[in-house]
């Protein structure tokens, strides 16, 4: 098993999540950010607004990598990066 599940608070845009784990004795500390993408802008055309997101995706910082994409709400798609150790 490579991954566990944490229950974090509702997220707001550009919040961060800490987290340090022990394995085997071991400190490891991973960190996360949450951005919103906006899903009601000016782009009505879903596939418009996939490759929109595809191209925030790709040019994103690259000290972060994609972890999730999560459901969406009406307005935003709450999407997780993680920090490349």
């Amino acid at each position: 098993m490579s991954e566990i599940c944490i229950q974090v608070p509702q997220m707001d845009e550009h919040k961060f999540i800490e987290v340090e784990v022990k394995v085997n004795g071991e400190k490891k500390r991973y960190n996360y950010r949450v951005e919103l993408f906006d899903w009601n802008g000016q782009f009505s055309d879903a596939e418009d607004r996939i490759q929109r997101m595809r191209a925030m995706i790709d040019n994103y910082d690259s000290n972060w990598q994609l972890f999730q994409i999560g459901a969406p709400t009406e307005k935003h798609i709450p999407i997780m990066f993680r920090q490349k150790i």
